[in-house]
This record gives structure tokens, sequence and C-alpha cells, in this order.
């Protein structure tokens, strides 16, 4: 036991050398904030945190592992950020959402969240200034692509600076906990479709009911003992649900890729990715046209999907993400190719690629 003092007192010491570095570091965060406000910069680096983040990860001898000093550091670059300017960024709400999570991931606890009704009202709150970044969520690795967020960068200006991949475990929830008083179940269309084998297996005959998203189907339930919830384990904690069944989900590799869109995409960071979007014109083999280029510059597509442009019967945009940024050559010169076949063109952003 005196030896288990001696080394929980080591800590102790650690801890305390460990506070008093991070109160220099806001020190010095502060002065760094002053300096970008005399130059007319902007207070938020994406590029800045992405590069100190690599650099530890590189410089990190171990035993500490990797993941838990990126979660670390992430919460001690938002700390300093709110230190110098509060970031706002909006996500598709109410709170307690899979969209919530994955924007308190990327960002930190440290910001302040705006949850919005509507996906438009997302990408509405960064337009007007409201939120400097917004999250949204555009597909999932089980079902597919949200549609209404590939459209609304149909009419908008917004660019893409950044995505999040964020494992999905659904739980159903219930105020008593017992599936037995479960007359009806609630939930967002795209959880439930991730969870239907189980739901038809385990809860036959019970109607469920659609809900706006997954939070806001854990307050309904949170209001009726006879009502049940498809949520995350975070709206349990925020609307005081039992846990009827964990993870029941039919895939248990289920993830949900989000966007964050801003006024600005980032500068190159080595390990990007770039999305587009284009309509062919009416031709025989167009499409070939559009994608030989890549293929010339031996660029990989990561992802195709069409849409009808809804501005004209039977006229469809199309969807591609590469791997590469605009500002590397062979990217640059692919898109100069593909621009002389297509009827419209559009970059929606480069970012860096989720790891």
């Amino acid at each position: 036991m005196s030896e288990l003092k001696k080394l929980r007192e080591k800590i102790d010491e650690i801890d305390l050398k460990i506070l008093e570095l991070l109160n220099k570091r806001a020190e010095i965060v502060l002065d760094v904030g002053k300096a970008k406000k005399s130059n007319n910069l902007n207070i938020h680096s994406p590029e800045r945190e992405r590069e100190i983040l690599n650099r530890l990860r590189e410089a990190n001898p171990g035993p500490f592992p990797n993941n838990a000093l990126k979660l670390i550091y992430e919460e001690i670059l938002s700390a300093s950020l709110s230190l110098q300017q509060k970031l706002k960024v909006a996500y598709l709400g109410p709170s307690a959402t899979f969209t919530h999570l994955a924007a308190c991931r990327r960002f930190g606890s440290s910001t302040e969240y705006l949850p919005e009704s509507t996906i438009k009202a997302v990408f509405d709150a960064v337009y007007r200034g409201k939120a400097q970044y917004g999250v949204v969520p555009v597909e999932n690795s089980t079902e597919g692509v949200v549609n209404y967020t590939l459209d609304m960068f149909i009419d908008s200006d917004l660019q893409i600076a950044d995505e999040i991949m964020l494992e999905i475990s659904h739980n159903l929830l219930s105020k008593t906990g017992k599936k037995e008083d479960i007359k009806k179940i609630y939930s967002h269309p795209q959880p439930r479709a991730q969870c239907r084998e189980w739901l038809e297996k385990n809860c036959p005959g019970i109607p469920i009911i659609e809900e706006m998203s997954t939070a806001a189907a854990a307050r309904r339930a949170a209001k009726d003992s006879s009502a049940a919830a498809v949520a995350s384990e975070l709206a349990a904690s925020v609307y005081n649900l039992k846990f009827v069944e964990k993870g029941i989900e039919d895939y248990k590799t289920n993830y949900t890729r989000f966007l964050v869109i801003a006024k600005e995409s980032p500068k190159r960071t080595g390990r990007d990715r770039t999305s587009i979007m284009f309509s062919v014109k009416d031709k025989p083999g167009a499409l070939y046209l559009i994608l030989r280029p890549f293929a010339r510059h031996k660029i990989n597509l990561t992802k195709i999907e069409s849409r009808p442009s809804k501005r004209k019967a039977w006229e469809y945009i199309f969807f591609v993400d590469m791997e590469g940024h605009v500002e590397d050559k062979a990217v640059r010169k692919a898109i100069k190719d593909v621009k002389k076949e297509c009827l419209y063109f559009k970059v929606l952003g480069s970012y860096p690629a989720a790891e």
C-alpha cells in the first residue's frame, strides 16, 4: 500500500504540471488571438488544428494510445478557440441526434451548438452567418445517401469543409425499459431501415411511427410509457430513458458519413477528398466521356450518385467524390477536361478525408 501511495503521489505531481502547462498554453493562445485580430486573420484555423494533431500523433512514443491523445487534444483545441472566439456550429437537431454527436466529436465541448429543424435550415444558418459551420448527414453504409443533403448543394454556394465518419449503434429505449409495455415505436426512417430485421423479429405487429429525428423520437417516448424509440445512448441520457435493448442495428459495421459545410473549403493537407457535381449532354457515351479523364489522370473515384435536377424532366445531376485536392495537378487537369463535356459543373469543395 505504501508503494501504491507513492505512485499516486507521482501521478498527482504530473497532473499539477499538466495543469500548469495547459494554463501557460492558454496564455499564449490569447496572444495568438490578438495577433490574428490585428492582422485581420480568421480566428479559427482548421489547417493549424490538423497540423497539431498529426505532429503529436507522429511524435507519440506510447504507451498512451493515439486515439485517446487525439480526443484529448481536440478538447484542448476547442477550449483554446473559445478563449479567442466562441465557435458556432449548426446541426440537424434537436439535441442528442447522431448529427449532434458527430458535431461534438469534431468541434469539442467548448463550441456553441445550434440545433436546426431541417437540413435546409442548417444550410441557411451558415449562409446567413448565424454559424461558422454546419453539420449534416450525407450517407449511411447500410442505407445509402441522404438525398435531401445532395439536393441542397444544387442551389447553394456553400462548400464542403470537412467530413466526419461516425459508427452508429441504435438502441430501443422507453420510460420503463420493459418490452411488454411497448404499444408503439417512434423512429426516423433511416434508423428504422437500419434496424428493419431486428424490429420485424422482436417487435412484430407493433406500429412504427415516423419522426423527424432520433432525438425527436426519444422525446416523444419520454412522454408516453406505452411508447419506445429507436435512438442513441446520448438520447437515453438526455431524455431519461431506459434501455429495452442495446445495439439493435442489423449490421454491426454501421457508419454514417456527415459533411461539415462552410463558406470556404480548407487548404490542401495531402490526404484530401474532392466533391463535384455536374450534368451531362444528352448523347451516347456521355457519362463515359466524363469519367475517362479521371482514369487517364489516375484519380480514384470513391463515389458516384445521380439525382433528378428538378429543373427539367429526365435531366440528372451527378455527384462524384474523388481522392485528392483541387490544388493537386492531376485533379486540376482532370477537372479541366471534364468541364468540356458538361452542361453544368460545380466543385463542392476539397477537404480532409476522414480517417
